[in-house]
């Protein structure tokens, strides 16, 4: 399995910005062809936020659209979201997650995943 550790998150205004990194350990990183950000808001359950895969093909969720980017690094081992324009209800514990898969196409489900990391708090104030 691949280690990943986030990093990046904070406390930021509605309309403001910040990029998550998500670095991975313990295995090439790109083995882990297929990489997911998620988030847990308070009381809620775990939900999709974007994912990418080999392929460099993209998904989001509605949601976020148009708002955040998905984006990867392999000589950097990492795997960042460009949040920007964010909203009160973007608070959540943010998560990066890791699957080694060969799909062309992003998966969005948490169980398909097979890495996790420990999540870093996102807060936007109103």
């Amino acid at each position: 399995q691949v280690q990943l550790v986030e990093s990046g998150g904070g406390l930021v205004q509605a309309g403001g910005s910040l990029r998550l990194s998500c670095a991975a350990s313990g295995r090439t990183f790109s083995s882990y062809n297929m990489m997911g950000w998620f988030r847990q808001a308070p009381g809620k359950e775990r939900e999709f936020v974007a994912a990418i895969a080999w392929s460099g093909n993209r998904i989001y969720e509605d949601s976020v659209k148009g708002r955040f980017t998905i984006s990867r690094d392999n000589a950097k081992n990492t795997v960042y979201l460009q949040m920007n324009a964010l909203k009160p209800e973007d608070t959540a514990v943010y998560y990066c997650a890791a699957k080694s898969s060969s799909a062309t196409a992003p998966l969005r489900t948490a169980p398909q995943y097979d890495s996790w990391g420990q999540g870093t708090l996102v807060t936007v104030s109103s």
